[in-house]
């Protein structure tokens, strides 16, 4: 069992330590970054801790091959996922390879879970509720109750920072193999549980719709960045529901957070490129921002350094062997 525990000052370098996930994280709020991600990984089995003191938008695909459960610590402040609003009674899931985007709150504390799916659904098929499960699992938020989530958080919790820190409870396929069934028991215990509700469905709300189609338009239209208005006009809404749908799913104005998501972008290309083959100007005009001046204080102000205090990619040279 691999085990790893990393502390980051920037959100691009803790998404890609992340293992076995292709997603990027985007800093929405100002301000220096603080995180801290602990792994461990085992043969069928991947556990996660992430606790960031930014409000971040998390968009990805899950891991192939997969399935993935999230069990938020702490939340603290508006949460959406897959556009779904959960607060600290839900619990999350994704199939491998399934496209998500994760609206995670400042300060947000979440431990996630990935098994292989073979082994996932073998246990699940020795289920006697296994029909039961599959119903809730169509849900990407699954409301539990909150007395044997907060059972079922501590426990898992507790079996995560042992087997983190002691590294003689991991160090034998057995032991392995036993902290994985002991958490895959916990979450199977958890949904079969006679109080939750298999009835529960939890559409998209159109707040979150509006959101994530201009985080997708900023992603995808970053020369020729569309206005707050030409947004509107597209979406066929008015100025004020798209004004309203950021507060309530992110928590700030539609020009903050399209703008922090480019300037995420920006960031991605400056340290993924090194300085010889990419001018910093040319990173920026790449994501719509062509006044240089007016870039850096915003960058400066989200990220609390320049762009020129960015680190680069080290230059990459061939040598003949």
């Amino acid at each position: 069992m691999n085990q790893s525990i990393h502390r980051f000052q920037d959100i691009h370098a803790h998404a890609v330590s992340v293992q076995e996930w292709n997603q990027t994280y985007s800093q929405i709020t100002a301000g220096s970054l603080e995180s801290s991600l602990m792994q461990l990984t085992s043969a069928r089995c991947h556990v996660f801790r992430e606790q960031i003191n930014q409000r971040v938008v998390q968009h990805g695909e899950a891991p192939k091959g997969r399935v993935c459960f999230a069990v938020p610590l702490a939340i603290p402040g508006a949460i959406r996922m897959q556009g779904r609003e959960a607060d600290y009674s839900s619990i999350f899931f994704l199939r491998g390879g399934e496209e998500f985007m994760f609206h995670m709150p400042t300060g947000m504390d979440m431990l996630a879970i990935t098994f292989e799916r073979e082994f996932f659904e073998a246990a699940l098929g020795d289920t006697a509720s296994a029909s039961e499960i599959q119903i809730l699992l169509r849900q990407p938020v699954i409301k539990v109750p909150p007395p044997r989530l907060a059972e079922c958080r501590q426990r898992l919790l507790t079996m995560f920072s042992e087997a983190l820190v002691n590294e003689e409870l991991g160090n034998t396929q057995a032991r392995e193999r036993e902290l994985e069934q002991a958490m895959l028991d916990e979450l199977l215990v958890l949904m079969t549980d006679p109080a939750c509700d298999r009835r529960q469905r939890s559409g998209s709300s159109t707040h979150s719709f509006i959101v994530e189609k201009c985080h997708r338009l900023a992603m995808s239209e970053t020369i020729n960045v569309p206005s707050v208005i030409e947004l509107c006009q597209r979406l066929q809404v008015s100025r004020r529901t798209v004004q309203n749908s950021f507060r309530l799913v992110a928590e700030t104005t539609p020009l903050n957070y399209l703008r922090s998501v480019r300037l995420n972008g920006v960031r991605r290309t400056l340290m993924s490129t090194p300085a010889s083959e990419l001018s910093i100007g040319d990173a920026a005009s790449r994501w719509g921002f062509f006044h240089l001046s007016h870039f850096a204080a915003e960058y400066q102000e989200l990220f609390g350094v320049l762009p020129s205090q960015t680190k680069r990619a080290e230059e990459a040279r061939a040598y003949a062997a």
